[in-house]
């Protein structure tokens, strides 16, 4: 089975970083989840959520030029619309109660800083520099 984007795979935990954590994949190949792409909800410790030795589902969502495979586990389980609602029915059995705006605002603005980190990541890698700004 070849490894590329868009397909599911079972993997094991090999070891877990304060950024993300390494997958063994089939045919021997390692690759990264990355901490935003473990869970749906905002994850500050990876180890609430992995540990090594884990076997876990993980889809491949890219496959650079050099042999870094990037997964995420979060978009396995995600399927259109039926799994979409699991998440915030596990957060209401934890609360008891609907998700109220200010906890929706946070949500929005970690989702957004983390989509500005990672656009200005992918900018600064096109200019060559990692951002040390030319006076």
């Amino acid at each position: 089975m070849s490894i590329e984007v868009g397909s599911k795979l079972q993997g094991k935990v090999t070891g877990i970083t304060n950024f993300g954590a390494f997958i063994e994949l089939p045919e021997g190949k390692t690759g990264l989840v990355h901490i935003s792409e473990v869970a749906d909800n905002y994850v500050k410790d990876i180890n609430e959520h992995l540990s090594v030795g884990d076997e876990v589902t993980v889809k491949v969502i890219n496959v650079e030029d050099d042999g870094k495979i990037g997964l995420s586990i979060k978009k396995a389980k995600s399927n259109p619309t039926p799994n979409r609602r699991k998440p915030s029915q596990d957060h209401k059995a934890k609360k008891e109660k609907p998700e109220n705006f200010e906890s929706k605002m946070n949500r929005f603005l970690k989702d957004s800083e983390d989509r500005l980190a990672s656009l200005r990541k992918h900018t600064e890698s096109k200019r060559g520099g990692r951002g040390a700004k030319r006076g």
